[in-house]
């Protein structure tokens, strides 16, 4: 499956990322930190396709997986992709409040671009994705699917 969104960021960034396909738990060593888990493990940014969308993802090495939401639902993916970058941020946002400078890190099978976020989940930074259209980011959090009108949206610089 391709993976190529198409996305090109504005114009006055300078920074760049790139996409490292990937599996059971693997991730480069350029890859964007995301959060912690609750074991103690390190969270990356990634992606993977679920039902037609590609979707962000929170990728745990300690779980030899990625991990999506969708409707309502956590999903595991042994397959994905990892975003690499030494050129990105965290910026604090809210609801569909996205900054031209977030990376598209997906689609829906519509068209509507995916970014990924993340936000406090019981006490650790956990990623997941920005539904624009939805208002809010929804993350993958034992076993179902979250939603916070409050969060980190990752751009490029």
């Amino acid at each position: 499956m391709s993976y190529n969104l198409g996305w090109i960021p504005p114009s006055h960034i300078i920074g760049s990322h790139h996409w490292v396909d990937s599996s059971g738990g693997m991730v480069p060593h350029e890859a964007v930190k995301g959060g912690q888990d609750e074991d103690g493990g390190m969270m990356y940014v990634g992606r993977a396709y679920h039902e037609s969308d590609l979707l962000p993802a929170k990728v745990c090495p300690n779980h030899g997986c990625a991990f999506v939401s969708y409707n309502g639902q956590e999903f595991s993916k042994s397959e994905y992709q990892v975003l690499c970058s030494s050129h990105i941020a965290w910026k604090p946002t809210e609801l569909d409040n996205i900054p031209p400078q977030a990376i598209q890190v997906g689609r829906t099978s519509t068209g509507e671009p995916l970014y990924v976020g993340r936000t406090i989940v019981n006490g650790y930074m956990t990623p997941g994705k920005v539904h624009q259209s939805h208002r809010c980011l929804y993350v993958p959090f034992a076993g179902e699917e979250r939603c916070f009108q409050q969060y980190e949206v990752l751009i490029l610089y």
